[in-house]
């Protein structure tokens, strides 16, 4: 397929980000050659079902990959599992590996992703302490899992929180351990999170809330986790979901600039010529936004790496997708659109009692974002408001009768 002077374009990240941009490089018609590496010893899969329908036994182990098997042979893309690699020089335009290979490149993606923080108290490197991070992972606490009784999860996020939930409907007794008020707090704050608190503890779920962990208890295997105010919380079986760390030492040993994430303009390109950057790793500027955001999320890896493998191919696709995410726990689902890092406030369309609800965060009267709870096919209206970024009329936008899609009513005019 590739001639003898075709451009060599390399992804470093065998995870979502960097299959979707293999994938999207062949698709606009790049005939050079293409390698991507991955750590992990599986081909590229997709992490949101690990906290969910495959950790409940409900999915499939196929579902969770990206592509079919035979995806990356048919297509020419040389897929690299189980290699790291260990330094980037774009003095000479070359990859290392852990094998000591040098591979040449013309173009290189950074899709690296987050690597899960991990616990630091004592007792954590005990037996039946797990983390969700990996197909491995999910593999090893669904083994568990058939055999525990008493479930901890330590971290009140979306992955303590979609896992707390599966872990719950699997039967165990499951207690929720985080120093926050309310599940997800950071992102929904305390009145949405106060709906996913009171949706847990319907479910028979123990939430410690404003709870530090101590340290874990055990001989051998985890047998409790102690709290800060000298509580036991019995546990053989501990899920640590406390955040990640984005995995920039590739970056940072290449000269790439970094800070929070490896820092990127709005066409994915990093400081440095020829090296781009998508996914969990990345640190993007958004032209919509005013602001440099990392997104963790699904949809982002994928749209993120379609625009990077463009701009590999000099396309000047700017990236200015307002971010998006989706969770499901116990019967409630929801989509979240939009960006507030902070926020004047909370207004709701629907009845927040009856879970069927719109959320909406305002920020110096705009929707800075906006959340769809088993409200479906409204996701669309919501972005708009989101995009239009101009002062709302309160009374209409959690007006019933006032359709979403009205924007001429719902936005303010300028006087």
């Amino acid at each position: 397929m590739t001639s003898a002077n075709a451009r060599t374009f390399v992804i470093i990240g065998g995870g979502l980000a960097g299959a979707t941009a293999a994938a999207t490089l062949r698709k606009e018609g790049f005939d050079g050659r293409v390698v991507l590496f991955g750590e992990d010893p599986e081909r590229p899969y997709e992490l949101p079902p690990l906290s969910k329908g495959y950790l409940r036994g409900e999915d499939e182990r196929d579902k969770v990959f990206v592509h079919r098997e035979g995806f990356y042979g048919e297509r020419h893309i040389e897929l690299r599992v189980a290699t790291r690699v260990v330094a980037l020089e774009p003095r000479t335009q070359e990859v290392v590996t852990d094998a000591g290979e040098r591979l040449r490149y013309d173009r290189v993606l950074l899709a690296t992703g987050a690597s899960a923080r991990r616990l630091a108290v004592p007792g954590a490197d005990l037996s039946g302490v797990h983390y969700l991070r990996t197909l491995a992972d999910a593999d090893a606490l669904r083994d568990r899992l058939g055999r525990a009784r008493n479930a901890v999860v330590i971290g009140g996020g979306w992955i303590g929180a979609e896992v707390t939930a599966s872990v719950r409907q699997l039967g165990l007794d499951v207690s929720l351990v985080a120093p926050a008020s309310v599940p997800i707090e950071r992102v929904l704050g305390r009145e949405v999170g106060r709906i996913y608190h009171d949706l847990h503890a319907e479910r028979g779920v123990e939430l410690l809330m404003g709870a530090k962990v101590e340290a874990l208890v055990g001989t051998h295997a985890v047998e409790a986790v102690q709290l800060a105010d000298g509580r036991l919380v019995p546990a053989d079986l501990v899920v640590v979901g406390i955040g990640t760390t984005p995995r920039t030492e590739l970056a940072v040993g290449a000269g790439v600039a970094v800070d929070g994430g490896i820092v990127a303009d709005e066409y994915l390109r990093t400081n440095v010529p020829g090296v781009f950057a998508a996914g969990d790793v990345a640190s993007v500027w958004h032209p919509r936004l005013g602001a440099r955001i990392r997104v963790e999320h699904w949809d982002n890896a994928k749209r993120q790496a379609q625009a990077a493998a463009k701009n590999m191919l000099d396309r000047e696709a700017i990236y200015e997708r307002i971010p998006y995410f989706y969770s499901d726990q116990y019967d409630l689902g929801m989509e979240y659109s939009g960006y507030a890092p902070s926020w004047d406030g909370v207004v709701f369309r629907g009845d927040p009692n009856a879970r069927e609800f719109i959320a909406f965060w305002l920020k110096d009267g705009r929707v800075a974002a906006g959340m769809n709870a088993n409200v479906w096919d409204v996701n669309a209206a919501v972005e708009a408001l989101v995009t239009a970024r101009t002062p709302v009329d309160l009374e209409r936008l959690v007006d019933l009768e006032t359709p979403l899609e009205d924007l001429e009513r719902i936005v303010l005019q300028p006087a």
